[in-house]
């Protein structure tokens, strides 16, 4: 098929023309090689197309066959020509990113709002995952944009950074002070956070799939801690909303819970050898070309670092 397609164009140029000498002018070619290209399709199909007369050429039931195919194709080419230049025109276009059910709520929301009002046109999926997931979508196509922790490895991911986030542990003051009285610990020591602490508190932290929980067990091993209650909880939105109810000391990101620090709902304790910020951003496949939606959004988020 793919060797008949030129064919195919010339072949319609003289059923159209109905003659061999204007299609050579339509087409800009000579009149031998517009002869040569039927002859050639001829035989490739195996079939005579045109009937040859003193005043030009004229279909024959298998050539009428064919070219109300090829005549349908070539009208469906020139309608998604048309689409195509359209749709550049507009903008319009389909973007798909991928990110985790926290940084879509805390950080791609605002971003997409700003980003669908310049450019409307744009249609966009969102791909809920946990980060591990995100990326992987990212490597195989699935998405274009994934927003996620900067790897370890950039060997096939363009990163794009948009900022640090922060692991820290929190409580609910009236939680620090049960614990204080359960305890016996001093008031300083409940604000504190430290080996004996954490075994004897409730620790909430993410499932172990999860990136940020991996991060956190390789600090706890770094400094010798071993909590022995853990609640574990399957996403950073329903770890806040436990740690409010005063279940516990709950590690999250300290920019998802700055409203609660504020007005006195959370208390942020103190870490001798604070965790180590993360840097977040966007990332893009580095061996596959972007789309042009994909482009127009890493340089809008460029814009906003």
């Amino acid at each position: 098929m793919e060797q008949n397609l030129s064919l195919y164009h010339i072949f319609n140029a003289v059923a159209e023309e109905g003659n061999i000498s204007k299609a050579a002018k339509k087409l800009f070619i000579s009149q031998p090689a517009i002869s040569k290209a039927i002859s050639h399709l001829e035989q490739n199909l195996d079939t005579q197309l045109f009937i040859r007369g003193s005043r030009g050429v004229m279909l024959t039931d298998a050539g009428k066959l064919l070219y109300e195919h090829t005549s349908a194709a070539f009208m469906h080419l020139d309608k998604a020509e048309e689409n195509l230049s359209r749709n550049k025109k507009l903008g319009i276009g389909h973007l798909k990113i991928g990110a985790s059910s926290t940084l879509c709520k805390y950080v791609l929301l605002p971003l997409l709002r700003d980003f669908n009002e310049k450019y409307p046109n744009i249609r966009i999926s969102i791909y809920c995952q946990p980060t591990l997931q995100t990326i992987s979508l990212l490597q195989s196509h699935k998405v274009d944009v994934g927003l996620i922790g900067k790897p370890s490895n950039l060997d096939s991911i363009s990163f794009t950074g948009f900022g640090d986030i922060e692991d820290i542990f929190v409580a609910t003051p009236k939680y620090l002070e049960h614990l204080k009285d359960r305890e016996g610990f001093t008031d300083e020591f409940v604000h504190t956070c430290s080996a004996e602490l954490f075994s004897a508190a409730n620790l909430m932290l993410l499932d172990e799939e999860n990136l940020s929980r991996r991060y956190i067990d390789a600090y706890f091993r770094e400094h010798h801690v071993e909590p022995e209650q853990i609640l574990e909880v399957t996403s950073m939105d329903l770890l806040i909303e436990f740690v409010k109810t005063g279940l516990g000391i709950a590690c999250v990101i300290d920019r998802f819970v700055k409203d609660e620090l504020k007005d006195g709902t959370l208390t942020r304790l103190k870490l001798s050898e604070p965790v180590h910020k993360r840097s977040i951003g966007f990332g893009l496949l580095k061996d596959s070309p972007a789309s042009e939606q994909a482009e127009k959004f890493i340089e809008f988020v460029k814009e906003r670092v």
